[in-house]
C-alpha cells in the first residue's frame, strides 16, 4: 500500500495552481483529477480484462444489462440505450457487432410490431458471466493494493453521496 502522504501527479498540479494563483482552493480540483485518472486507468485495466472474452467495455456493458435484468434476459434497444445513457445510433452499433458475434438476438416485440426486442443468448451469458468475473477480479486486485475492506466500503459510500448530488 501506498503511504497516504505520497505525491502524485494531482498533488504537482494542485501545487503549480498554488504558485499562479494561490487564491484558488484546490481541494476539488485534486478530488475529481484522482476520480479522472482512477477512472482512465481503471478503464484501461478493464478492457485488457475483457479482451479475451472478444467485448469491449461498451460491449460488456450492453450484454451485462441484459444479463442483469434477469430472464429472459430480454429488453427493448430504448430500455438499453436509456440504462446505458447512450444515442440509439450508438446502441444500434453495438447492438449490430453483437448480434454478428451470435452473443444476442434482435426480434419483433409480440406486443409492438413498430418495436424490437434484444435478447441475450446462451454464447453471450457465457461471455458476460465469465468476464464479469474477470473484471471484479481486476477492481478487487486494485482495491486491494491500496485500501483494507473498511477504507473500501467507506469510499463507496462517499462516493454514492458524491455521485448523488453531481449526477443529472
Amino acid at each position: 500500500m501506498e503511504p497516504a502522504d505520497a505525491v502524485d501527479a494531482v498533488d504537482a498540479i494542485t501545487a503549480q495552481w498554488a504558485v499562479v494563483r494561490p487564491d484558488l482552493e484546490t481541494l476539488p480540483m485534486a478530488v475529481f483529477g484522482r476520480v479522472y485518472r482512477l477512472a482512465h486507468a481503471m478503464g484501461e485495466r478493464m478492457d485488457r480484462a475483457y479482451a479475451p472474452f472478444g467485448v469491449s467495455r461498451g460491449e460488456f456493458d450492453v450484454l451485462a444489462t441484459l444479463r442483469r435484468s434477469g430472464e429472459p434476459y430480454t429488453l427493448s434497444p430504448r430500455q438499453l440505450s436509456d440504462t446505458l445513457m447512450l444515442t440509439t445510433g450508438g446502441m444500434t452499433g453495438r447492438l449490430d457487432k453483437l448480434e454478428r458475434a451470435g452473443l444476442l438476438s434482435r426480434s419483433p416485440d409480440p406486443h409492438d410490431r413498430r418495436a424490437l426486442r434484444v435478447t441475450l443468448s446462451d454464447r453471450g451469458r457465457e461471455v458476460v458471466d465469465g468476464a464479469v468475473t474477470a473484471g471484479l477480479a481486476v477492481q478487487r486486485e486494485a482495491l486491494e493494493a491500496a485500501l483494507d475492506e473498511r477504507e473500501a466500503e467507506e469510499l463507496a459510500v462517499l462516493l454514492r453521496r458524491l455521485l448523488g448530488t453531481t449526477a443529472g
